[in-house]
């Protein structure tokens, strides 16, 4: 066979595939889709609440300032580990240090330097139904700041109810997908794409309870708290292959 004819035979081959190369995205381009979003939630009590405490101070010597909230800080802390927390609940988040001039109305007197020191931890744990004495403890302790509040879920319970989530966002998608088909007169061949996103909100109280001289009653009914509902969400968008 010549090199002429060679060359004649490969060039038809090269063109044939080219051909059915071109036929193929030329189909693809053709696919007819229906695109619907579906989201589903999964309703569940939370199993960690998080407590943001802190012992703040004030004195016109740093020093002073600075012993004295040590001294408060380890009394809270004792009497938090003394309710049956552990050390891995109660871990420290901040500490500060700064200085700032009073005014007239200060209990310091008007234009002295005031030194302020701040020590804040951070209680979480899973025992939702201390959350009341953890505060009063806190606060009959030494602490005289709770920043926040916050009910969630551990990481363990989300994982597994974020399967159910999914699944209710895809059978709302099925369905919104299915009505367009029939009211087209369509038919579902497929899924050509998915993509699956969630969300996750905890229930935050972002209270501020700033108890500075404010006396503590021991016979007092503990502080209610009462911890809300969590929603784990998830969604969703599929296209759907239609003829």
């Amino acid at each position: 066979m010549s090199k002429i004819s060679k060359f004649f035979i490969v060039g038809i081959v090269l063109l044939i595939s080219m051909t059915t190369l071109i036929g193929c995205a030329s189909a693809a381009e053709d696919q007819k889709l229906i695109h619907v979003s579906g989201t589903g939630k999964v309703t569940t009590d939370p199993d960690l609440v998080e407590i943001s405490i802190a012992v703040q101070t004030e004195n016109t010597d740093a020093l002073v300032a600075q012993q004295e909230n040590s001294k408060k800080m380890n009394s809270c802390i004792d009497a938090l580990k003394a309710t049956g927390l552990t050390e891995d609940e109660i871990k420290t988040t901040g500490y500060n240090i700064y200085s700032f001039t009073t005014d007239s109305d200060s209990p310091f007197g008007g234009e002295k330097k005031v030194y302020r020191v701040t020590n804040t931890v951070l209680v979480e744990t899973g025992k939702i139904d201390m959350a009341g004495k953890i505060i009063d403890e806190a606060i009959a302790n030494g602490a005289n700041n709770v920043n926040y509040i916050s009910f969630k879920l551990s990481d363990e319970k989300s994982n597994s109810l974020r399967s159910q989530a999914v699944k209710a966002a895809v059978d709302q998608a099925r369905m919104d997908a299915d009505s367009v088909a029939l009211a087209l007169g369509v038919q579902i061949l497929g899924v050509q794409t998915v993509n699956v996103g969630q969300s996750y909100v905890p229930v935050v109280y972002q209270e501020n309870y700033m108890m500075k001289g404010v006396a503590f009653d021991s016979a007092a009914r503990e502080t209610p708290i009462q911890a809300d509902t969590v929603d784990v969400t998830a969604s969703v968008s599929i296209d759907y292959i239609i003829r």
